[in-house]
């Protein structure tokens, strides 16, 4: 029985050496790639870092990314997958609410080194090479020896954590068992049908449980090749599927809208996909899909709670969208709505959902004393009694899969001259993603100031535009600024950001 992520990394070792893994035009057989991260296993454990102690992992997808999480889970150390696009004072703070003993980089442009010092920052950008840098030395990553510290951990173990995007304040660590991760790889093995035979492709960051738990995960239990990507590119998208005779792919809502507007069915010609999740009826009959996934779930919420399957035609009777049916739920999992709607979800055995929100020791639990966690998340039913996803409950804006950090941002705003005023919210963008806007009661604003900050902040918080109205709206008791409202007030001025 595994129980654990290393022990698994062991298993598809011993059982299935020459599936790829890595990232679409970069990859090696498993073996190897095993074989060279339990030697980085030796250096993590020569600086400090070993079974049970906590790592930051901060890069972008790549072989040598994929390289060092594998060392992680086989050196026992609980890996933070961290977004490399924050600001390093965002990321000091955020690490050090979690209590990091040490930082993982690889192929992100150094960060946080004058903050965490030299000791445990290691750069194994080059891991996949051979060679990793701690402190000022380049070391060799030697061959592995003896068993790995990773195969005694517990399936309660924490195998690390994963962040909240920060709908309001610093984004949150989300503590993730090993238990949480093995049996949301089995779901999505058993749902999309993956076997040996498979190449998986999550062309989405890692930072994210669904190119991680869907993807890597899912396609390690089902010992399939398991690739990422670079970087999610629409142009790019259809070549590498192509190229690498790729069958399942993990996609979300944002991407999925993206390749159906840039992408032609002629682009896609000759892809062997067969299944993806996120993909909608119109994804799905352009470019000859036979099989679509939706679903529901969060990092809290066991990473994916619900799916259904979709048939190329097929589509739901009340013409709702597609990826709105969640379907039914996973065997370890049971659901309900509350009276107002909200989703709740318990596991059905202990650990299938996070185990609460990290702080240095302090681990914050937000189940009641039934285990039921409130998801935030509104839903119905569908007329088979399946899950409806209906909206967030809570006001937050969502831009290419992440949810922006209302309150952080507005603090970065607040000393910006003449902004009098003001609050951020959303527009409807292209796609079906949001457009940050910023609204102020300010009619005189440093313009070349907001920008400077603007710029500084990550792409997806940046306010695309300044919107002055005569007053904002406020809740009569706390003053608070009704954000669904502002869309429907008058306009004065609207400025290009």
């Amino acid at each position: 029985m595994i129980e654990n992520l290393a022990q698994l990394i062991e298993y598809r070792r011993a059982r299935s050496p020459r599936q790829r893994f890595g990232v679409a035009g970069d990859h090696r057989p498993f073996e190897e790639v095993a074989d060279r991260a339990a030697g980085f296993v030796e250096i993590l454990s020569a600086h400090g870092l070993g079974r049970g102690t906590r790592v930051a992992l901060i890069g972008r997808n790549s072989l040598a990314y994929l390289t060092a999480w594998v060392g992680l889970q086989l050196a026992g150390v609980e890996a933070a997958l961290v977004n490399p696009t924050y600001a390093d004072d965002m990321l000091e703070q955020m690490l050090t609410n979690l209590g990091v003993d040490g930082v993982v980089v690889a192929d992100v442009n150094p960060v946080l080194r004058p903050w965490f010092g030299t000791d445990r920052y290691i750069d194994a950008s080059q891991l996949a090479h051979g060679t990793v840098v701690a402190g000022e030395a380049v070391l060799t990553v030697p061959d592995p020896v003896g068993t790995m510290p990773g195969m005694g951990r517990a399936s309660s173990d924490l195998a690390g954590f994963i962040h909240t995007s920060g709908t309001t304040g610093l984004p949150k660590f989300c503590a993730l068992s090993h238990e949480y991760h093995l049996s949301l790889g089995r779901f999505i093995a058993d749902m999309m049908t993956i076997g040996p035979d498979d190449t998986v492709f999550a062309p989405l960051p890692m930072f994210h449980i669904n190119p991680l738990g869907y993807g890597i995960v899912g396609g390690l239990v089902a010992g399939a090749n398991a690739l990422g990507a670079p970087r999610f590119s629409a142009s790019a998208f259809w070549t590498q599927v192509r190229d690498e005779g790729v069958t399942a792919a993990i996609l979300h809502i944002p991407p999925v809208e993206i390749l159906k507007k840039r992408t032609t069915r002629e682009d896609a010609q000759g892809h062997r996909l067969r299944v993806s999740f996120g993909a909608d009826a119109e994804f799905m009959e352009r470019f000859q899909v036979p099989v679509g996934l939706s679903g529901y779930g969060s990092t809290e919420a066991a990473g994916l709670t619900h799916s259904r399957v979709w048939r190329r035609g097929e589509v739901p009777d009340d013409g709702s969208p597609l990826v709105r049916y969640a379907g039914d739920a996973r065997r370890d999992v049971e659901w309900r709505l509350a009276e107002d709607g909200e989703i709740q979800v318990r596991g059905r055995r202990p650990h299938v959902l996070f185990d609460g929100y990290q702080v240095g020791d302090q681990l914050t639990s937000v189940v009641d004393v039934d285990g039921w966690f409130s998801t935030g998340d509104l839903g119905s039913l569908d007329p088979s009694g399946g899950l409806v996803f209906r909206e967030r409950r809570a006001e937050s804006i969502r831009v290419k899969g992440e949810f922006v950090p209302i309150d952080m941002v507005e603090r970065e705003l607040s000393d910006v001259p003449g902004l009098a005023d003001f609050a951020l919210w959303k527009h409807p963008g292209d796609l079906q993603d949001d457009q940050v806007v910023l609204y102020t009661e300010g009619a005189q604003v440093d313009l070349d100031v907001l920008r400077a900050v603007s710029g500084s902040l990550p792409a997806f918080m940046r306010p695309a535009y300044l919107i002055r109205v005569e007053q904002l709206p406020r809740d009569e008791g706390v003053g608070k600024v009704r954000r669904r409202q502002l869309p429907d007030l008058a306009e004065l001025e609207r400025t290009a950001l």
